[in-house]
């Protein structure tokens, strides 16, 4: 009696354990568990929305196609608002959760805020926009946009190519994305005989940019570059407007979208706005038509860069998966997916990418100016 006493003892404490390590980090079940981080809410909102829309139609995409080795993929995503401590607070509910893969984060001083955790944790991170240098410094980690310096350098010299000569330069002091960008267009724009005749800067919470405006049109600058996020570019040019400044304006990625902040006459006001893009819903490529259709029916909005390398993202955890073997959840090694991913090769809606001994993609930009009112690619 007393055996079968402990016997039954023995099994409901194996039970117990068994119940509480499935309730412990890693996937449920047999399906693999993909983490985003990036704002829905607050001034960034759409570039998260944006991530989040094209990621879970991605991996719907692939679950319908019969997963990866058969094996499941689920999408679980929080909103940082793009703070970085939230961004923290996000990264430890999706480890809590299960994640086991992490796209994101999405603006580049969020996904630095969380290096120290995504280097301990060891899972691999591939951010589709954070385009801080800084943001990418771990061995396990990726990413799918073009960086801040390759972005200033490369608006230089399209900028003076065309023959302009006179920069004027607006951008947030207190955000990575923008500070990197800033620093070297400058530097290059200078190098190739460019000047900068007027260089003005404006703090994150700044709704009143009536100052910096004022020193642009007094200056003899022939256009102004704008390396900043597009929901405070939209403010900008509204001033611009109002000041009656009338320059040809340029900017780097974070202007995708910018006609969803300016409604009625405003979008008027960056007609001819030309911008460096991975992406232009426009495209006649057949994938890109594809995604933009589908996108377009389900989220009522064409797509963005931010959607369409967030798209691509997924589809290289796809690659990666499957080049690494795994055929179950539980199987999933981060060190092999990290390995995997260096010699993955993805021909996506940003273009032909494979990757770098620092997991930086290599693929062209492109060029888009906005015409009628539509994003077109140059």
């Amino acid at each position: 009696m007393k055996k079968a006493v402990r016997f039954l003892a023995a099994a409901m404490v194996v039970m117990m354990l068994a119940m509480a390590l499935a309730g412990c980090g890693g996937s449920s079940g047999n399906e693999i568990v993909i983490g985003g981080v990036g704002p829905l809410t607050g001034t960034a909102a759409t570039y998260g929305q944006s991530v989040r829309n094209a990621a879970q139609i991605a991996v719907d995409e692939i679950n319908e196609a019969g997963g990866v080795n058969g094996v499941k993929l689920k999408l679980i995503f929080e909103d940082d608002e793009a703070d970085g401590a939230k961004t923290k607070s996000a990264y430890e509910t999706l480890m809590d959760k299960g994640m086991q893969i992490l796209v994101g984060a999405v603006t580049s001083g969020s996904s630095i805020a969380i290096n120290d955790l995504v280097a301990k944790d060891g899972i691999l991170q591939i951010t589709p926009s954070a385009s801080a240098i800084e943001a990418n410094v771990n061995p396990n980690t990726f990413r799918v946009c073009f960086t801040d310096p390759l972005q200033g350098k490369a608006m230089a010299e399209y900028t003076y190519g065309l023959g302009y000569t006179k920069a004027a330069v607006i951008h947030n002091q207190d955000d990575d994305y923008s500070t990197g960008m800033y620093q070297a267009f400058v530097e290059r724009f200078k190098e190739l005989g460019g000047t900068i005749s007027e260089d003005v800067s404006f703090a994150k919470d700044a709704s009143d940019f009536n100052a910096q405006v004022t020193k642009i049109k007094a200056s003899d600058a022939d256009f102004l570059f704008m390396p900043i996020y597009a929901e405070k570019a939209a403010q900008i040019v509204i001033t611009l407007n109002e000041k009656e400044v009338n320059l040809p304006l340029f900017g780097g990625d974070g202007l995708d979208g910018i006609l969803n902040y300016l409604t009625g006459d405003n979008a008027k006001l960056v007609e001819g706005l030309v911008y460096l893009t991975p992406f232009v819903s426009t495209d006649a490529a057949d994938n890109v038509k594809s995604f933009t259709e589908k996108y377009t029916q389900k989220y009522g909005s064409a797509p963005d860069q931010f959607a369409a390398d967030a798209y691509d993202a997924v589809y290289l955890v796809k690659l990666a998966l499957e080049k690494a073997g795994v055929a179950s959840a539980a199987e999933l090694d981060n060190a092999k997916l990290v390995e995997a991913m260096h010699s993955v090769e993805l021909d996506g809606l940003t273009g032909h990418m494979t990757f770098d001994a620092d997991g930086e993609p290599q693929k062209d930009a492109k060029v888009a100016k906005i015409v009628n009112g539509q994003y077109v690619a140059q």
